[in-house]
């Protein structure tokens, strides 16, 4: 399957409607991808792609779409297509690799799947879908968007900041750059990163997660410094591309992880 690129942002109708009409058409288009991907691995493009008006807003993040019987674009509808996607007889796993990897070559597809941490974050996979926002920068920065929090809607430079600030924070501290350059110097980091690169990434993120992962029994143990470095480098190598990414929420759970051993001990 060709997918047509275009200098305009264009997203597939079933995107589009009221939550109730979005949500029938996005499992029904899962549905009929997943039919075919049964048949012979491949995937069928959307039936129709409409231009998106300069201007106009995109929902990006369901906890904010509270006018659900206004007609909007709805992109976080993306992930119930996958759901119906993975329905038997196929396995989730690799149904949902392989729609990622060709609809992240996609306007749409990129920005779905940079915003919403969907399935693996290790390093490798985040600068994937980095790259491929910075690829359609120019046709996304015609929309505006709707993320986590109510009010005006973001450019996209701020939506970047707003759900991908982690990774910049992460793999580029201290950096003084326009958002873009600050992701395409995150992105060439990532590509490249070594597990000692990861691992001083993990560690710039650890106050953050701290932050933020709530009450933890033994705090003052795995806030230690020598005792993260310590537990992240006896990870087995499936746990650490895991965290590689340096999302804050997998480190998190981490953190919990490592908190609920030590009292097991």
């Amino acid at each position: 399957m060709t997918l047509e690129q275009s200098a305009s942002l264009q997203l597939p109708s079933f995107l589009h409607g009221t939550f109730r009409s979005a949500r029938q058409k996005a499992k029904r288009e899962g549905l009929r991808c997943g039919e075919q991907y049964h048949e012979d691995g491949t995937f069928l493009a959307p039936r129709q792609m409409v231009a998106v008006p300069p201007g106009e807003v995109v929902v990006v993040h369901e906890v904010v779409d509270f006018q659900r019987e206004r007609p909007a674009w709805r992109l976080y509808m993306v992930s119930h297509v996958m759901v119906a996607l993975s329905e038997p007889p196929q396995s989730s796993i690799p149904v949902r690799r392989d729609y990622e990897a060709l609809f992240r070559e996609t306007a749409w597809g990129a920005l779905f799947f940079a915003t919403t941490h969907m399935g693996p974050v290790s390093a490798q996979s985040t600068a994937k879908r980095l790259q491929a926002v910075l690829r359609f920068w120019e046709p996304l920065q015609g929309a505006r968007y709707l993320f986590k929090k109510l009010g005006e809607a973001h450019t996209l430079e701020e939506l970047m900041v707003a759900s991908c600030d982690w990774a910049m924070a992460a793999w580029c501290p201290g950096e003084d750059a326009p958002v873009r350059e600050r992701l395409a110097l995150a992105v060439d980091r990532m590509a490249r990163a070594t597990r000692e690169d990861c691992i001083e990434a993990i560690c710039r993120e650890m106050p953050r997660a701290l932050a933020h992962v709530g009450k933890l029994k033994h705090r003052s143990v795995v806030a230690d410094p020598a005792f993260q470095r310590e537990r992240l480098a006896t990870l087995d190598p499936r746990a650490f591309e895991r965290v590689s990414g340096a999302l804050t929420g997998e480190i998190m759970s981490l953190l919990l992880d490592w908190d609920h051993e030590l009292g097991m001990q």
